[in-house]
């Protein structure tokens, strides 16, 4: 029976796959992966043999029709991103809404994800929150800004190391230095941090020693 998978793969400790996962690899047709070679390392850890093909934010409006045809006649495929959960801030939404489109089954395994232990982990209150992942880059980014500043629910942002120093800035100036806020890096790996305090101090920190690794942000409401 035709079936696309949305499987999470870890964001750093590769023990935090889950049993289910692995035996989903090793059963469907064909693997969907943002990079090859990055799940290609994945795959071998594991043993998992199944063909990849490549499907990231460059081609993925191109060949969601394929593979669509391809599942309504009868192959199984799984989704599968660099790391975490894959259509979170990852390819996923646009082959997952044509296959809703199409009457064709999707599951969604449950497992890793970034921004979960970033939240529950930064102490800030996390029963309300809005994800808000990257940022606009230029174009939006100021208005964007503007709107969060009002925001009473926890945020939650994806950031990479060298625009750290400038989004804390931003932050800064549109929340105020003394906003709270919890900046989790390096999740799940050997050198795991989280840093946590008003927005002035955690730009001190990270400004006097550069961070590295992926980044997730979780700043306070606005009281």
């Amino acid at each position: 029976m035709s079936k696309l998978y949305l499987v999470p793969t870890p964001i750093g400790n590769l023990d935090d796959i889950t049993l289910r996962a692995l035996k989903v690899l090793k059963e469907v047709d064909y693997i969907l992966a943002e990079d090859t070679r990055t799940s290609g390392k994945l795959l071998k850890h594991f043993e998992i043999s199944t063909p990849m093909q490549s499907h990231h934010m460059h081609n993925e409006h191109k060949t969601v029709e394929t593979i669509v045809k391809r599942l309504q006649s009868g192959e199984t495929f799984a989704l599968i991103s660099d790391a975490g959960t894959p259509a979170i801030s990852d390819p996923g939404f646009l082959v997952t809404r044509a296959c809703v489109q199409h009457n064709i089954d999707v599951e969604c395994l449950p497992g890793a994800t970034a921004f979960v232990p970033a939240l529950v982990n930064s102490g800030l209150p996390n029963d309300k929150f809005v994800f808000e992942g990257f940022l606009p880059v230029k174009k939006g980014r100021q208005t964007r800004l503007k709107f969060l500043a009002e925001e009473k629910r926890t945020m939650i942002f994806y950031e990479s190391p060298h625009k750290l120093l400038k989004t804390l800035t931003h932050f800064a100036e549109y929340f105020g230095e003394d906003r709270q806020v919890s900046v989790s890096r390096e999740l799940t790996k050997l050198f795991e941090e989280t840093k946590r305090g008003s927005i002035a101090e955690v730009l001190s920190y990270y400004t006097e020693k550069p961070a590295k690794g992926e980044i997730v942000i979780i700043v306070d409401g606005k009281k």
